[in-house]
């Protein structure tokens, strides 16, 4: 089983940025897969970026929404998963959650991830 915590949430105003870590324990070899979900208020929880390790080359995925102001890396030495996000916007308001899994084939779904944080809040002022 996989432990994963999210940190680094907060209030920030439009146009700003932030960086929200992901430190996983336990049995990471089975997080190839990394990724970020997030679920506004009264929202169903939506796909955010993801990243894939396919046995030669890591693979980066971005919900069409956030290409070009979000960026997701990790560093296994820290088995921790990053998530930068710029140029905020007040629709990225949202509770952001951690995701480890194993493998996903495209367009990652939250049943690829078998493995789940408890959130961090991210509120963009306008």
């Amino acid at each position: 089983q996989v432990q994963l915590v999210e940190s680094g949430g907060g209030l920030v105003q439009a146009g700003g940025s932030l960086r929200l870590s992901c430190a996983a324990s336990g049995r990471t070899r089975s997080t190839y897969a990394m990724g970020w979900f997030r679920q506004a208020p009264g929202k169903e929880r939506e796909f955010v970026a993801a990243t894939k390790w396919s046995g030669t080359t890591y693979y980066l995925d971005y919900a069409d929404s956030v290409k070009g102001r979000f960026t997701i890396s990790r560093d296994n030495a820290k088995n921790t998963v990053y998530l930068q996000m710029n140029s905020l916007k007040p629709e990225d308001t949202a509770v952001y959650y951690c995701a480890g899994g194993f493998y996903y084939m495209s367009g990652p779904r939250e049943s690829d991830f078998g493995s789940w944080g408890q959130g961090t809040q991210v509120t963009v002022s306008s």
